[in-house]
């Protein structure tokens, strides 16, 4: 029985597209941005699988070419008709969608301005082996206001040295195309100057890289009976753990109805699990690099930019798959082969204690966690969104930053402090990576509550004679505003969520424990132009009441926005969130000071948060986990 949460398939996306053919103002000229399942209401998943005969109902994101405007469109699919379209403000700009990555290339190389500058700045008439990477024209000061009403890019442009060269190496730094998307042409050419390209090649495929290590033995993960978990459709049962693997072309991966069965009873945990937003920001304040930063998710779509994993490769074991059912903008069906990778892996130690009275009987258990992964390509750079499920009810989402550098040219003997030479005459800015994860918490039901709590020393006083006692200092969180916050290491904060209405053994409020990782806080002043339309960097913290139509931490449209529209307008209202349906927001980021370690492909870097149980359960829940039958791991 399908699950109310599954995404939508290839022919229900298909019917989407059949009915906004039908819509009065759909041209040629219309494209497709996205079409997603518009999720039932709580109440409805709550009754499943008892009552499963709710509609399945679908949200289509438009642009409007002819009309340089954008629309949303809900769709109820089990009725066949329209439900709502509503035109987005005068200005607001959908991501970019993968058709236009293409066609933007291709005019940029048909355009006879970018030949003529080309020619001109470098001699360069063959533009068959320049390469085009789109990046969104954001909006930065009132200079842009000629470009107002205008769907526009400004690409970044490299010089390959053959058809399979890795162009990244000779970036074509002091000439920036402005493409229209809506007239996909070249409204003008942006030159700076001129740098010399930079003299070497730098390739990462097997067949330029030489010589390739010999002493790598092959590594085989088998699983002979198979995996541990079982998959029907998108719902997937691991151990003591049931959700729902979701996928759309804006945030990619995402999970719901997350629960763990505790004494024959499932106990949810998180309704919903995904990343919202992202903000590459660069701190290089140069003309030719001024105008870098990408809001990732909001722009360019993390799902409609995944990529389909390869056996072996992205993945490694007894692997399962799952497909992304998407469109291209003009409405085609668009399948994305193995969006979703789907294993199981060894962790090391669970637990283990050896008494010392009995020598001979140590006990130990491994660890084995379930990984659900996706990967997704934005031109240069790669992010992997992993979430683990552990044995003992943790849950992780970790991000993997790799791929290729954004790279400039810079003159012979020239000084740039704000990046790295990382070849002769290739400089890399610094940057950060900002990322804004939403998490929607149903821990025993609804109702919970978001505690912050630091750790404290006590005073020294009568009652702490040795000067050594310190204690956890829980503040339970009750309106909007109060809830921002930042990370501290002096207190070593963490946030506890909670339900006042479930109560533990010890008659303690059920709770969860999330722990942050490594992070970051922006260097750009508030005042930055990406700032003003990132406010969610401001706090790495922040608690909303859910909101049906509050999804996106920068907003609906944050593609050439003026301003946030996202979480710093929602808190405004300053709504109280002790004790009812809570949504957590975190945002954590990365600093990359780049090395030439990082070149030509950067080695991966880890960043994410746990979710640990903490008064949940009665007892280690992974206490019931059975020795390893391939070794003498216990006292038998």
């Amino acid at each position: 029985m399908n699950h109310p949460l599954e995404p939508l398939t290839q022919a229900e996306v298909k019917q989407a597209v059949e009915l906004l053919q039908t819509l009065p103002d759909w041209t040629a000229k219309t494209r497709v941005i996205s079409i997603s399942l518009k999720e039932p209401a709580k109440a409805v998943v709550f009754q499943w699988p008892e009552d499963s005969a709710s509609a399945r109902c679908a949200t289509a994101v438009l642009m409007h070419n002819d009309i340089n405007r954008a629309a949303t469109v809900q769709m109820d699919l089990t009725a066949r008709r329209i439900l709502n379209v509503q035109l987005a403000p005068e200005g607001a700009q959908p991501t970019l969608s993968a058709d236009e990555q293409i066609e933007c290339e291709q005019a940029v190389l048909a355009s006879e301005a970018f030949r003529a500058a080309l020619e001109n700045q470098y001699g360069i008439k063959d533009t068959s082996l320049v390469m085009v990477d789109i990046w969104s024209a954001g909006h930065y000061d009132q200079d842009d206001d000629r470009d107002a009403g205008q769907r526009l890019t400004r690409p970044l442009c490299f010089l390959r040295s053959d058809p399979t060269d890795n162009g990244y190496a000779r970036p074509i730094e002091g000439i920036r195309p402005v493409v229209d998307l809506n007239t996909m042409t070249v409204v003008r050419i942006e030159e700076y100057g001129n740098w010399p390209l930079p003299p070497e090649a730098c390739n990462y495929s097997p067949e330029r890289v030489s010589p390739l290590r010999t002493d790598i033995k092959p590594l085989v993960i088998t699983q002979t009976d198979g995996p541990s978990f079982t998959l029907e459709n998108h719902q997937l049962n691991w151990q003591k753990w049931k959700l729902v693997i979701g996928f759309n072309a804006r945030e990619g991966l995402t999970l719901h109805h997350i629960r763990y069965t505790d004494g024959g009873r499932d106990r949810s945990i998180l309704y919903r699990g995904s990343l919202t937003e992202m903000v590459v920001p660069y701190g290089d304040p140069r003309p030719t690099q001024a105008r870098k930063n990408a809001f990732d998710v909001g722009e360019y779509g993390m799902g409609m930019c995944a990529n389909g994993l390869q056996l072996g490769c992205d993945c490694l074991g007894d692997i399962t798959y799952l497909d992304a059912d998407l469109c291209d903008s003009r409405g085609r069906a668009l399948t994305i082969p193995n969006a979703i990778c789907i294993h199981e892996e060894d962790y090391g130690i669970l637990w283990k204690h050896t008494d010392r009275r009995l020598p001979d009987h140590p006990e130990v258990r491994r660890s084995r966690r379930l990984v659900i992964s996706s990967i997704s390509t934005v031109e240069n750079y790669e992010y992997g969104f992993y979430w683990y499920f552990y044995q003992d009810g943790n849950i992780e989402f970790q991000l993997k930053l790799t791929g290729i550098l954004s790279l400039g040219a810079a003159r012979p003997d020239e000084t740039l402090p704000h990046g790295a030479m990382i070849a002769p005459q290739l400089y890399a800015p610094n940057h950060q990576h900002f990322f804004n994860v939403r998490l929607d918490f149903d821990l025993d039901g609804e109702r919970n509550t978001i505690s912050q709590v630091d750790v404290v020393a006590d005073p020294i006083d009568e009652r702490n004679p040795f000067e050594n006692a310190f204690r956890a200092k829980a503040t339970a969180l009750k309106t909007e505003k109060q809830a921002c916050a930042n990370l501290n290491l002096a207190t070593s904060r963490t946030w506890r969520i909670s339900n006042p209405s479930s109560l533990n053994r010890l008659g303690e409020p059920v709770a969860y424990k999330f722990m942050p990782g490594d992070n970051s806080v922006p260097f750009a002043s508030p005042n930055a132009w990406w700032r003003k339309r990132a406010r969610f960097v401001d706090h790495h913290v922040w608690v909303t009441p859910f909101a049906e139509n509050e999804n996106f931490a920068a907003g609906d449209f944050p593609n050439q926005s003026l301003a946030d529209h996202g979480l710093s307008t929602w808190i405004q209202a300053d709504r109280p969130i002790e004790d009812t349906d809570v949504v957590m927001w975190y945002t954590f980021g990365h600093t990359h000071i780049p090395r030439p370690e990082d070149y030509p492909v950067m080695p991966a870097a880890y960043i994410g948060f746990l979710l640990k149980p903490s008064g949940f359960f009665d007892r280690n829940p992974a206490n019931d986990v059975p020795p390893a039958v391939a070794a003498k791991c216990h006292g038998s």
